[in-house]
């Protein structure tokens, strides 16, 4: 049997082609464009994910026997807000993950309805990029459209129904829209009707591996798949990374680095009262985790090197750095360029350089958005170990993991062995995985991760240089303090 992955991104939507013993057969691609209407907004048109599967998974399936695909099983962004009328019509662009426009929103709903109140109904407080101030923000600014709202979905969700013709979410994806009870992994009636909905708007909640129907046969068809291919219903980008890289049940860890960067730990019960620190979520093998997320980690790195260096050789410029040392003399990178959500939920801060000087290079400049990215996924850490989680080891991937000076850093700084997995697709790995369990190849999520996660590498931190970076962690813990009320300034000039 052969199972499909789909890692649906910011930037691109990636297939794989699996068996069922785990061997990747095929990846394909492809791309499409984000909309930045505003300093901080970010939206997309979801036709052009629908596209992206119309034209890659042909592409995928070229050379090989398509009659033997048994399961689909979708990794998406998470928290975007895909808006459909009464004919399944898009209505507006949708509002992503790392949009910032929710400002007022976010401060009503952790105000006026009050972080209590929130962590009581869904185990979590309001950030700019969660489902529910989108629409709160769409039900203040945008009414006629807000009125016109049939079914709420979310992005992995609305491929899912475009192949199957069902209203479908899962439970990991749903936890991150602050409508849904996480601890009873169900919505939550009350946060619906503060927000204006109702449950006939929401699609039907299920665990991750488990399908939601199967392919409409005329999507079958243009697809050149057979009919009666069974669609699990997913998980969340992270949850779906978490599964391909075998971070499933307590005492794992996956850190990843990809156009976002995130800690993702698995947990066997829900964590209460937690949620105003770190998000409390659940987790796509039936239990729950913990996740830690910054809105820009591998994006700091592709926007420093292609948009404002001018190239897109990125080995060439990480190839002159000494990663040996942790110099004191070297500048220091906020890497906040879409604002950021752990811990500052500030959708105000921006990216800064800081401590420069006449002898600052190219280099020192590129080194620092590494270490910089490092810091922040620490700020997580550090977020979990206050919490009494015992983090030695993490698993990690994402783009960004291609880098071996950026992973060496990333362990020095956090002083914990890195495990590189086999593969480095994530999401669609763990797309394709919980299709296979959906498909009845395993029985259950841990299953089927031990028997086909394996792991390539290990590396160690060097304790020399953890301690170097812990000094220069500190300095760097008190730059957004410093600046805080400067950023604010800044983001009211430009509303």
């Amino acid at each position: 049997m052969y199972f499909i992955g789909v890692d649906l991104g910011t930037s691109a939507c990636k297939f794989l082609l699996m068996d069922e013993r785990g061997e990747i057969l095929n990846i394909t691609s492809g791309s499409y464009d984000v909309e930045y209407p505003r300093p901080g907004w970010s939206q997309q048109n979801p036709e052009d994910w629908w596209r992206a599967v119309r034209e890659g998974v042909p592409e995928l399936l070229a050379g090989f026997d398509a009659s033997q695909v048994a399961g689909i099983g979708c990794g998406g962004q998470m928290h975007g807000l895909v808006a459909l009328d009464e004919k399944d019509q898009v209505i507006r662009p949708a509002i992503l993950w790392n949009d910032g426009r929710t400002g007022e929103q976010v401060r009503f709903l952790n105000g006026e309805v009050g972080i209590s109140r929130l962590l009581k109904l869904t185990g979590n407080i309001a950030y700019a990029g969660f489902t529910a101030p989108k629409l709160l923000w769409m039900r203040d600014e945008e009414s006629e459209l807000f009125s016109r709202i049939a079914h709420v979905l979310l992005p992995k969700d609305y491929l899912n129904h475009l192949l199957t013709g069902e209203y479908a979410t899962d439970v990991s994806d749903a936890s991150g829209m602050l409508l849904f009870d996480v601890e009873r992994r169900t919505w939550s009636d009350e946060m619906l009707e503060l927000c204006g909905l109702t449950p006939a708007q929401m699609p039907r909640v299920y665990e991750s591996y488990e399908p939601i129907g199967t392919l409409l046969p005329e999507v079958a068809d243009e697809l050149g798949l057979p009919r009666g291919v069974v669609v699990a219903a997913g998980a969340g980008d992270n949850a779906a990374a978490a599964v391909g890289t075998g971070a499933v049940g307590a005492g794992t860890m996956n850190i990843s680095l990809g156009t976002s960067g995130t800690v993702f730990i698995p947990t066997a019960e829900f964590a209460s009262g937690v949620g105003d620190r770190i998000h409390s979520f659940c987790h796509a093998d039936g239990a729950w985790h913990l996740m830690g997320c910054i809105l820009s980690a591998a994006s700091c790195n592709a926007w420093w090197v292609n948009d404002v260096l001018g190239t897109d050789d990125m080995a060439a410029e990480q190839a002159g750095i000494d990663g040996s040392s942790a110099r004191a003399d070297l500048p220091y990178f906020l890497p906040y360029l879409m604002g950021e959500r752990t811990p500052l939920n500030d959708v105000n801060a921006r990216g800064a350089f800081v401590g420069m000087s006449m002898s600052t290079t190219r280099s020192d400049l590129t080194r620092a958005v590494l270490e910089g990215v490092a810091f922040a996924v620490r700020d997580s850490v550090e977020i979990a170990r206050s919490l009494g989680v015992d983090v030695t080891t993490s698993t990690v991937c994402g783009g960004g993991a291609k880098s071996r000076l950026w992973l060496q850093m990333l362990a020095d700084v956090l002083g914990i062995e890195l495990v590189l997995p086999t593969t480095e697709q994530g999401p669609g790995y763990g797309g394709a995985m919980l299709a296979s369990v959906a498909a009845g190849a395993y029985p259950s999520v841990a299953a089927c991760a031990g028997a086909i996660v394996g792991e390539r590498e290990r590396i160690e931190p060097k304790l020399e240089l953890t301690a170097a970076y812990e000094r220069r962690y500190q300095i760097w813990h008190g730059l957004y303090p410093a600046l805080r009320d400067t950023f604010e300034t800044m983001g009211a000039r430009n509303d």
